[in-house]
């Protein structure tokens, strides 16, 4: 969770992310001759969703990414638009860290930085969580869980904050993923949440993805982003 509670409605401007994605997506390509370990992504989504909770006003969102790998060590960048109902207009999202194997589990221990352009003075929305992940192979399907901590969560506040999950996945058919996930959000200002998401994705191509997911919260009261809601992704990864 992203606190969005005293937020109203606002005009999304993307102009930002656009220029992020095409940096981002550019580093991908450039570095693909120099590094075999690479991968980029370019997502179009319904709703851009984090946690169960709407970050673009229930308005659709333009995503890219870029990842680089080297013997379990991994570094990369993400940008999407935004909309919080003020200047903030895009994210930037860049993280590090290490996936070893051990006794069978694949474990992920990372840093994630979350930078927002455009945010008005004293907002402090820009903060970073360690991540602690482990995931294992149960005959067809795959089950994990996954801790994220930030000393200094989002907003102005400087809360500390701790998000937990579990989540699974199983591929039932060829080309067919069907995954789901629980959460829960603890931030120090007592505004705490569980999260849920399940949906299921189908590979059109061999780089080519759409994923239908539906998500919910158990805090409707917090206001609309962190209602129910279904939304579609399409995306391609090379």
């Amino acid at each position: 969770m992203r606190n969005r509670l005293n937020k109203a409605s606002g005009r999304n401007d993307a102009w930002f992310a656009a220029a992020s994605i095409a940096a981002i997506a550019g580093l991908g390509l450039c570095s693909e001759a120099k590094a075999q370990d690479v991968s980029a992504n370019v997502a179009l989504t319904s709703d851009y969703v984090f946690r169960g909770v709407s970050q673009t006003q229930e308005d659709p969102a333009i995503s890219a990414g870029v990842d680089l790998t080297r013997n379990g060590f991994y570094a990369g960048g993400w940008a999407s638009n935004v909309d919080f109902g003020d200047d903030t207009h895009a994210e930037v999202d860049l993280y590090a860290g290490y996936r070893p194997e051990v006794a069978g589990y694949d474990l992920d221990f990372g840093v994630i930085g979350y930078l927002y352009a455009g945010q008005p003075d004293g907002a402090d929305y820009d903060y970073v969580e360690l991540k602690a992940a482990a995931s294992r192979a149960v005959g067809p399907a795959t089950l994990g869980a996954a801790v994220y901590y930030s000393p200094d969560f989002f907003g102005a506040s400087e809360d500390e904050a701790s998000y937990a999950e579990i989540n699974g996945a199983v591929s039932p058919a060829e080309k067919w993923t069907v995954s789901g996930a629980v959460g829960r959000q603890w931030v120090s200002s007592d505004l705490d949440y569980t999260t849920w998401n399940l949906g299921a994705a189908y590979q059109l191509t061999d780089t080519l993805a759409v994923d239908l997911r539906y998500h919910d919260t158990d805090q409707h009261d917090f206001g609309d982003l962190y209602g129910a809601r279904a939304i579609a992704t399409l995306k391609v990864t090379f």
